[in-house]
């Protein structure tokens, strides 16, 4: 007897679901493949082979050139001189890498004659490289090539560039370099590259004429260095004399400390008009005469002048790896009314400001003070009342020197008050606002990075925005 079987249409349809799905995926899997490398544009535009080439002028069209493979992935990158090139790679600080830009008028050789409708005119290649690149973002190297007579005018393609840590990126002056087996061959294109109009392109000269044909194809490479600005500092004390540094020693009333700074360019930039500004707090003195830098132009140490503690001194420009070296000394007071009884701790305060940023570090004094048993401060009896800390009272501020005072009345009416200070405010407000825009085009200019919280000083990005053009010549690195 026949036994017929029964398929179920219920898993006719699960099984055809499961194929849409697997088929779907891929497609979206290709789909998404395809993107990723061919990251330029325009979007869907027509493509040729090398075995029937364009009938007019148009760039980076081929998808099976001999030795490119698809004209439209025409942006590569690689680490200078080394490996081969690639679509995406991650930075490393203090390296360079070469940027690669094929270009090829896809149009057939027998357009160049006659009336040369095959022949590309006002050819540009116009390029644009991130001037930072933070973790989390994939950097976009572009190039793109235009001609007046292309269809479409303007193709464009990319390279990407990640990093761990924010990084400058830089061109190398001088280094984008065309191939060609024209006579064009090994010329050094000028800035325009960087522009948005471009640079010339071209075969017997950099005119912009380019013929079509595989024959007059070529490639720019040019370089970009990786700059990271970084540095480091530090603050230490020791007894006068006994070189035993700390992040804190023991002192007596009328003692004598010194301070060791230490500043060090960690980066891989030219940090130029280096400031070393100190802070005392009451209680110590600065010893006149006694500031000393040392470093790789004066290793034997160089007095300089008293201004550390007021505008602070400027210590010259620091290359990658340079550092320095300021020593100071400094007197605990004798008074001991300025003091507590018990131990009492001075802090002392460093600021090293520089074109990318200021960085501060602190070292501390601790100065012992007996005080008598019938007494609440030193030298001050119990029951004076100056033990007693001052409670401001209604009306009533606290001063300078810790005392209740009255708070000074306005002499003008409300009117007045109100009209003052909302037309401060509004003056401040316009003012604050130039003051930043102006300072941010600055910092923008001398390329500071955002890795530092503190701004740098006005000053500092004058130098940096005008060549950093020092006033300490004597400590260039």
């Amino acid at each position: 007897m026949n036994k017929t079987h029964k398929i179920s249409t219920s898993w006719i349809s699960r099984s055809i679901g499961l194929l849409g799905a697997v088929l779907l995926a891929g497609i979206l899997t290709l789909t998404l493949a395809i993107s990723s490398v061919f990251a330029g544009g325009p979007a869907n535009r027509p493509t040729f082979t090398s075995a029937n080439p364009a009938d007019y002028v148009v760039f980076n069209a081929i998808t099976d050139n001999p030795e490119h493979g698809d004209e439209r992935n025409f942006v590569l990158v690689r680490e200078a001189g080394k490996g081969t090139y690639v679509n995406e790679l991650k930075l490393q600080p203090g390296k360079e890498y070469e940027v690669y830009s094929y270009f090829h008028n896809n149009a057939k050789s027998r357009l160049n004659t006659g009336e040369g409708v095959g022949i590309a005119r006002n050819a540009r290649m116009s390029a644009d490289v991130p001037t930072v690149v933070k973790p989390g973002e994939r950097g976009k190297i572009s190039t793109s090539i235009i001609a007046d007579n292309a269809n479409p005018q303007k193709v464009w393609d990319e390279a990407y560039v990640t990093t761990d840590s924010t990084v400058a990126l830089r061109y190398v002056p001088g280094s984008a370099v065309i191939h060609s087996g024209g006579a064009v061959n090994g010329k050094i294109l000028s800035d325009s590259l960087f522009s948005t109009t471009g640079t010339f392109l071209g075969y017997s000269q950099l005119n912009g004429v380019l013929p079509g044909c595989a024959d007059y194809a070529g490639y720019v490479v040019y370089r970009i260095k990786v700059d990271q600005p970084a540095f480091s500092v530090s603050k230490e004390v020791s007894p006068t004399g006994q070189n035993k540094w700390a992040k804190q020693t023991s002192s007596v009333l009328n003692g004598k400390v010194d301070f060791r700074i230490t500043y060090k360019n960690t980066g891989t930039t030219t940090q130029n008009n280096v400031t070393v500004k100190d802070i005392l707090p009451k209680g110590l003195t600065y010893v006149n005469g006694s500031t000393v830098v040392v470093n790789s132009s004066n290793p034997n140490g160089l007095k300089v002048s008293d201004n550390i503690i007021k505008d602070g001194i400027n210590i010259g420009n620091y290359g990658a790896g340079a550092s320095a070296t300021i020593t100071f000394s400094a007197t605990v007071s004798g008074d001991k009314a300025q003091f507590v009884c018990g131990n009492n701790t001075l802090t002392n305060k460093v600021s090293i400001i520089t074109n990318n940023g200021t960085k501060e570090d602190t070292a501390k004094v601790v100065v012992p003070v007996e005080c008598k048993p019938d007494e609440c401060k030193p030298g001050v009896p119990k029951g004076d009342q100056r033990c007693a800390p001052c409670v401001p009272k209604a009306g009533e501020t606290v001063d300078k020197d810790g005392n209740c005072v009255p708070v000074a009345l306005p002499t003008t009416g409300p009117a007045q008050i109100i009209a003052g200070i909302l037309g401060v405010a509004l003056v401040s407000l316009g003012v604050a606002y130039w003051i930043r825009s102006r300072h941010e085009y600055k910092k923008a200019l001398a390329g500071f990075t955002e890795d530092f919280t503190e701004e740098p000083q006005e000053h500092l990005l004058e130098a940096r925005t005008n060549d950093g053009d020092s006033h300490a010549s004597k400590f260039h690195k």
